[in-house]
């Protein structure tokens, strides 16, 4: 299969994947049978790892956060940094694992959950992991874009208008 088409239709559904196949296709001026090959190919092949859905929690009755937690740690010997981060992406609660540069070596996301529920975990569960050095929790207070995506209304602009 074209790597070509593939990475097109990779551009366009990072955007919205709720667009099928027919409607890519379409964009792409190429059969719809083309594009149902590319995508379960890319699925395969774990490129195209899950399809996810982006909410404004703000906008809702939920009272739970979000946390984002550093991490410093002591890679080891042999597995560096992989063996650490198995161990902390095994945890349900935890989302999101990336290996940093910078003043810290990953940054965790946490699935929402109440504020004492994320700190007993990192108290608890994260800190005591033997190759952690310290952690830094940072409790999300409010999103204004995520994945390329507003979660403010435009027209709000409530900056002072300043005249010459």
């Amino acid at each position: 299969m074209n790597n070509e088409l593939k990475e097109k239709i990779l551009k366009i559904i990072e955007k919205n994947n709720k667009l099928t196949d027919e409607e890519v296709a379409v964009m792409l001026g190429v059969d719809t049978e083309e594009v149902e090959i590319a995508v379960k190919e890319l699925e395969a092949d774990k490129i195209i790892c899950g399809y996810h859905t982006l909410i404004n929690w703000d906008k809702t009755g939920d009272d739970e956060v979000s946390a984002i937690i550093e991490l410093r740690v002591n890679p080891q010997r042999g597995s560096g940094f992989d063996r650490i981060a198995e161990k902390v992406y095994q945890f349900p609660e935890v989302d999101t694992v990336f290996l940093m540069s910078g003043g810290f070596d990953f940054m965790v996301q946490l699935k929402k959950a109440p504020m004492k529920e994320i700190a007993l975990f990192v108290a608890k569960r994260l800190s005591v992991i033997d190759e952690v050095q310290s952690t830094t929790t940072h409790f999300v207070l409010k999103r204004y874009k995520d994945h390329g995506t507003l979660f403010v209304d435009e027209g709000d602009d409530k900056r002072m208008v300043l005249t010459p």
